[in-house]
């Protein structure tokens, strides 16, 4: 079989599974006796050492293994979870994380992962604590006690609902011939019917065990379906090298018995040995080579047939970028043609047209909205990562994370993680106070990061909030002034807003200590370039001893944008108008001369007056030359300035192209568009405009 077609796949699914696993352990260090939450680790962990080993990545299987021993412990109350054993197991998520990215690079996926097999092999034997705390005896003693009909709290509720919903609930077992020579693909066989028809919730013994034929002869399953006893004993008997099938249909009454006095048990033959050798349970898919959807149990349909199929699709991001490209293509020629249907002025023309216009409109929201993804995609890292900077820094902090369903364009999401990484390491180390100081100032223990995001317009804030010191404004100022960033004779002057701002300067730090926790002191000037090379702004708003918010602000999208066409000159350019407050007429009287720079009253405010010509460097044009002048007045946070252009020429949907490779340092021009007539226009970036 060629593999590497599957690969994408294997990485796709391999990550769903390690933010499942990672979700679930946190959720299982709030809950330490939630054994539901166990069995979905176990179940995550099982699929993902199966897709691993089908993939020839041993060591991820085996490591995935060594948790299964871990898991299994716990799951039949052998064990109890205790702070050993959760870091264990996330420095085994780790480790799984780190390899799975190695082969995303072109790796191997093979790890040094001796120490961590050491910590988990510990725990499996009982050596790590002499006496380990257990619910049902010892670590070692894995399997001794549980007998053959052994069902946890969840498959037992399963099948007593499934009872009272009328449906029909078996015990089977199944006994292959002695001479047997494949006795895993003779089971395989059986579990194939059986899924075909309804849903094994129960194999003793287990499925892993089964697949690697670690069974005698027989096995067991509990089994839900709506199919008669008669016939289904007959399809599993015509299975080859079956030699007996035993099936016994299940009520309340018969089912309390095998599960309670275990009376049943002699009469379905289940040996003592086969007893001993039983695993924990698992909701059982197929063994072998069959394909565990999620690692989850799949629910029986009511009428006794297939369970519905899933309604989503995988589908690579080249496709989709492929996509837009083309779509851009065709805006540009939808332009083109209400341009030419403008100047022909022919009824069926002008119809056609429009209608197109119409339909590539409603195209052009899928389009954009098969790009939109959940921010949850970045959000859902935070937990496990704040989880561990706070251990670090022994500090207790609750992350409350609201608004991960809004979504925004892939492209916006592939780069805003690491600027949210940086907040919220900085949110933890400078913001919130350790545990004895928030006590000593009247605060909870624990202290609260706020992670939100949500749509207004077009646009997307996303807010991190913290209910820590806030900011230090005296020692942030003094280290500007040291730094060099703010005159001394400045600092006086300056806003509590302003002096918030310096947090974004370039070099900008006040951690005493570098350290791996909130950037090594590289400080937030990152943060801000980053969010500003997206088209966006940053906020940061503090109310010492009370906490800080810092608020990014984010277009939808990317790819198509909505902007105002202006001519000067010969050129013609594009200006988002996310970053248009309005446009204007002004009289060459109305603008002034401030300490040697242009200027205009606008609204009460004077903002500085900017020659688009001269900055671009426009040869067959000049303001001076003008009494009065078209301006665009745009925004960049809470400044503004006034851009002089010569004419208007409308607002327009645009698509972005990018300049390339090569033109990658151009001053003030973040892309260009193809107009319809198939001319190219710059488009401006504004923020760099505004000094």
């Amino acid at each position: 079989m060629e593999l590497n077609q599957y690969l994408s796949m294997f990485i796709d699914e391999s990550k769903e599974h390690l933010q499942a696993l990672n979700d679930n352990m946190l959720s299982l260090e709030n809950s330490p006796d939630n054994i539901d939450i166990v069995h979905n680790i176990f179940r995550s962990a099982h699929t993902l050492k199966g897709m691993s080993a089908t993939m020839g990545f041993e060591d991820l299987a085996s490591l995935t293994h060594e948790m299964e021993n871990v898991l299994d412990l716990v799951r039949n109350l052998k064990l109890k979870m205790d702070p050993f054993i959760f870091d264990s197991l996330f420095q085994s998520l780790d480790a799984l994380e780190s390899m799975v990215e190695d082969i995303v690079q072109g790796g191997t996926g093979k790890a040094d992962v001796t120490a961590i097999v050491a910590a988990l092999k510990s725990i499996v034997s009982g050596d790590y604590l002499k006496t380990a705390p257990s619910a049902g005896g010892s670590a070692g003693a894995q399997g001794q006690e549980e007998s053959v009909t052994a069902l946890d709290q969840f498959q037992l509720s399963v099948l007593q609902q499934s009872i009272d919903a009328s449906m029909q609930v078996f015990y089977i077992e199944v006994t292959v011939r002695e001479d047997c020579v494949l006795k895993a693909a003779r089971a395989y066989m059986v579990f194939e019917i059986l899924e075909r028809s309804g849903e094994v919730i129960k194999a003793t013994p287990s499925v892993q065990e089964i697949e690697q034929e670690k069974f005698d002869r027989t096995f067991s399953v509990y089994y839900i379906a709506n199919v008669g006893k008669a016939d289904l004993e007959k399809e599993i008997s015509n299975v080859s090298e079956i030699e007996h099938v035993q099936i016994i249909v299940l009520d309340r009454e018969t089912l309390d018995e095998m599960t309670g006095s275990g009376a049943a048990q002699a009469e379905v033959k289940a040996g003592e040995a086969q007893a001993a050798a039983a695993a924990a349970p698992a909701p059982a898919a197929r063994p072998a080579a069959a394909k565990e959807a999620g690692g989850a149990a799949k629910p029986a349909a009511a009428g006794g047939g297939a369970p519905v199929g899933t309604r989503t699709i995988r589908v690579d991001i080249e496709r989709l970028d492929s996509l837009m490209n083309l779509f851009s293509e065709l805006l540009i020629d939808r332009v083109r043609l209400e341009q030419l249907a403008g100047e022909i002025k022919r009824n069926e023309l002008t119809e056609t047209v429009e209608h197109m216009a119409r339909v590539s409109g409603d195209l052009q929201n899928i389009v954009l909205k098969l790009r939109m993804v959940p921010v949850d995609t970045v959000f859902n890292r935070f937990p496990r990562m704040i989880r561990d900077i706070a251990k670090s820094l022994d500090k207790k902090v609750d992350l409350v994370i609201t608004g991960a369903e809004t979504e925004l364009d892939r492209t916006v999401i592939d780069e805003i993680g690491d600027p949210l990484v940086h907040l919220l390491r900085n949110a933890v180390d400078h913001g919130l106070e350790t545990v004895t100081q928030r006590v000593q100032k009247g605060k909870s223990e624990s202290g609260t990061v706020h992670l939100r995001a949500y749509h207004s317009g077009n646009n997307v804030f996303i807010e991190i909030e913290d209910n820590g010191n806030g900011i230090n404004r005296e020692k942030v100022l003094a280290t500007a002034v040291k730094k060099g960033i703010v005159a001394p004779e400045m600092a006086d002057k300056m806003s509590n807003s302003d002096i918030d701002q310096l947090l974004f300067a370039s070099g900008f730090s006040t951690a005493d200590v570098i350290s791996d926790i909130s950037g090594r002191g590289v400080g937030l000037d990152v943060v801000k370039t980053k969010i500003h090379s997206l088209g966006g702004h940053i906020h940061v708003e503090s109310n010492p001893g009370s906490g800080s918010i810092f608020s990014i602000k984010l277009p939808l999208t990317l790819s198509i944008i909505s902007a105002m066409l202006v001519k000067i000159g010969s050129e013609k350019y594009a200006i988002p108008l996310s970053s248009i407050v309005e446009t204007a007429l002004i009289q060459q009287t109305q603008i002034r001369s401030v300490q040697g720079n242009r200027m205009i009253d606008f609204r009460g405010s004077m903002i500085p007056l900017v020659s688009l010509s001269s900055v671009l460097d426009i040869p067959d044009f000049s303001e001076a030359d003008e009494t009065e002048t078209e301006v665009v007045v745009v925004r960049k946070g809470e400044k503004m300035a006034a851009l002089m252009v010569e004419e208007f020429i409308g607002q327009q949907e645009i698509v972005l192209k990018t300049l390339g490779k090569y033109f990658t340092k151009l001053f003030a021009i973040s892309g260009a568009t193809i107009l319809g007539d198939g001319q190219v226009a710059l488009i401006l970036d504004t923020n760099e405009l505004i000094k």
